[in-house]
């Protein structure tokens, strides 16, 4: 579909970059050329990505990073601006979430959805954007929301309420930093299983038959699908889209907003369930 070099030269930040989405994004990026760096809080996992890029011909680096806090999303940055010379992308894709009942989270879950999804898309954003406008270099953000970021749902608030803020901040800051030559785009991807939406979102079968039969399409999404829309989106054919936000999803979210709202008929042992599936450790 694409050019082999289409984005040569190109270095891409990544968070979340180890696994699901995040990965095959950089696993994308890298066969166009992209020289990818990701981070994340799992170190093992960080280094075993990027073992499979560099099996894959992929120049590749990471650095743990939380990115809830400033200090070390700044020192993650000026991490690759050393190692690479410059970052021309950054894709905010780090998240967390899972489904509940509202009045059964405490004021710690929605500071830890929050914490990840909108404050640390705001500290990278920030930080990258900042030293992008001092040194005059251009510059793409991708952000990866959901379709529920515009229409709310139930039982999975907190992530609705961080990915409202993101989608502002993408809306917001391409009108505003658009004169630095700084391009904001956004993802909004309806159900694309990975192992951590499974164990978080899907941990009863029947939610993820139920989501998948919403779809028009009767079908999930494929990775290579959403990596494809991600190159495209950050490349150089793409520079006349700014605060754009691209839906991914075969038509889900048209036929009912609130991808989570169907969890109302679920019993209490379901939700039993659900609580001891997604609190297990990895």
């Amino acid at each position: 579909m694409f050019e082999r070099d289409l984005l040569k030269g190109k270095v891409a930040l990544i968070t979340g970059g180890g696994t699901g989405i995040g990965f095959n994004i950089g696993k994308r990026y890298g066969e166009l050329g992209a020289s990818i760096a990701i981070c994340g809080r799992r170190e093992n996992v960080l280094a075993e990505a990027v073992s499979r890029f560099s099996e894959a011909g992929i120049t590749a680096d990471y650095h743990r990073c939380d990115v809830r806090d400033p200090a070390q999303v700044s020192e993650t940055i000026d991490h690759f601006l050393d190692k690479f010379g410059g970052i021309d992308i950054l894709v905010n894709n780090a998240a967390g979430n899972f489904v509940s009942p509202t009045e059964r989270l405490s004021p710690h879950a929605f500071d830890a959805v929050l914490g990840i999804v909108l404050h640390g898309t705001i500290y990278m954003t920030l930080d990258l954007g900042k030293k992008w406008i001092k040194t005059g270099r251009h510059g793409v953000v991708l952000d990866i929301v959901t379709t529920y970021a515009w229409t709310g749902s139930g039982y999975v608030v907190p992530s609705a309420a961080a990915k409202a803020g993101v989608l502002a901040l993408v809306r917001s800051l391409a009108v505003e930093w658009a004169k630095y030559g700084i391009r904001h785009v956004a993802i909004a991807p309806g159900p694309f299983p990975t192992e951590a939406t499974r164990k978080n979102l899907f941990p009863i079968p029947q939610i993820e038959e139920r989501i998948v039969q919403r779809v028009p399409l009767k079908r999930p999404g494929r990775m290579d699908e959403i990596a494809d829309l991600a190159a495209y989106l950050v490349s150089d054919q793409a520079e006349y889209m700014n605060g754009s936000v691209v839906t991914i999803d075969g038509g889900e979210w048209l036929k009912g907003a609130g991808q989570f709202n169907h969890l109302e008929d679920l019993t209490e042992e379901q939700w039993k369930i659900i609580y001891e599936t997604s609190r297990k450790k990895d």
